[in-house]
Order: C-alpha cells, then structure tokens, then sequence
C-alpha cells in the first residue's frame, strides 16, 4: 500500500507544492494548516510520516508543540521538520524533541524526496528484521531491531528509529571506531555531521536518565564515536 504522509505548513502555495510533489512519487498525502487541524486527524490515525513546519501562522512554536504531541503518541513515528529556521538551537531542538530529521526548505525537491526515501527503508529493514530478530546484548545493553526495543540495566530506554540504529550499528561492533559517514551508512540516513552529533548527544542523555553512572558511548574526536564495552 502507498505511504501515507502528512504535510503539516501553513503556507498554502508552499503545502501544495510539496503535495504535488509527493502524489507524483505515488504517496497519499494529506495537508494541515495548523497544529490543532493535524493534531486532530493524527488522533484518529497516525500517517508513515510526520513532515513538519516550526512556525504555524501566530504559533511561531507550534511545530515543535506538534513533534511533542506526536512523539508521545508514537515512538517510532518517522518525524521530518522542514523549515525556514535554521539556526543550530532551532536545529538542535527539533532533535531533542524526536525529531528524526531537520531540513531547510531550500533544499531541492530532488534532495527532500532522497531523504524521504530514506526514512522509509529504514522502517523496511526493521520489518524485515521479523524472520532473523534477536537480542544483542553488550553487558547491560540489551537491544532487539524486531522489537524496536533497548534495555539498560533492565530500564527501557525509549529510542526513536534514528537513535535505535546508531546504537545497533555501535554495539554490534564494540570497541571499534564508526564514523559520522559509516553511521549514517548503517542508519541508511543523509544527514549532515551536525544532525549526528545532535543525534549522539540525545542518545546518552536518554541512557544516563536511567543510569547516571553510563559512560559506554565515547566520542573519538576527528573520527567518530565508539561502544566502549571496557568501561566502568
């Protein structure tokens, strides 16, 4: 069945250029002038992705408040901003809030539909997943791909789809060095280095929430970052 995107702008002649654009490439889209509209419709069903203006009209915060609300209704959710606002505290809190992604809306319509793409095959692997799943455990880390789930110490750790793979693509090969590139590879993401390290950033505030002694994820300055199994 064709994915179903939701297109949350409340500029019309820019919400319609993206909605051509998208129905060309075969998915059903559905557009939203305002938070409280597509809140409304995500109640009552959730789209395959979520792509989100910041400012909606008088609510200059309104896309944030929207990717809260729909974090908190989905985990897994893909959420995309895409956005006039690009500024790096903008950036950074659209991904501390779940974000999977954060575009510009310079980019190219070429661009935006590669990375679109790219969200979805990733909720492709995981499905494919269902057949082989099972749990990598490194120490205290328990992670399952089929289950979209991470343990620490026998605490949830509540991952979104980005941060899950990164994880997974750390922890399956402990001690050893993956680059920005080699994880966005892994993650099947294009993002830039800055989304990474915002990424990285969100992921041991999540573990040190349940464990404030975690020190497992390191950062290689000028190469990458590395699941250091050794520590303490």
């Amino acid at each position: 069945m064709p994915r179903r995107i939701a297109i949350v702008e409340d500029e019309i002649a820019i919400r319609r250029n993206f909605e051509d654009a998208l129905r060309r490439q075969g998915y059903l889209v559905s557009g939203y002038g305002d938070r409280n509209s597509a809140l409304d419709a995500f109640r009552s069903r959730l789209p395959d992705l979520a792509v989100i203006d910041i400012g909606l009209g008088d609510d200059v915060e309104g896309g944030f408040e929207l990717c809260r609300e729909l974090r908190a209704m989905s985990r897994v959710l893909p959420i995309m901003f895409l956005t006039a606002r690009d500024s790096d505290a903008d950036v950074i809190s659209g991904l501390r809030l779940g974000a999977d992604d954060y575009l510009t809306k310079d980019i190219s319509l070429p661009h935006l539909m590669a990375r679109i793409v790219a969200l979805f095959r990733r909720i492709e692997m995981l499905s494919g997943e269902t057949q082989t799943s099972h749990w990598l455990e490194q120490g205290d880390l328990r992670l399952s791909v089929e289950r979209m789930e991470v343990q620490w110490a026998g605490k949830t750790v509540p991952l979104t789809v980005t941060e899950l793979w990164i994880v997974h693509s750390l922890a399956r090969r402990p001690g050893s060095v993956r680059s920005r590139q080699q994880l966005m590879d892994d993650a099947n993401i294009l993002v830039d280095d800055q989304t990474i390290t915002s990424h990285v950033k969100r992921i041991r505030r999540k573990f040190k929430e349940c464990d404030e002694s975690f020190d497992r994820l390191d950062t290689v300055y000028g190469a990458g970052y590395r699941w250091n199994s050794a520590a303490n």
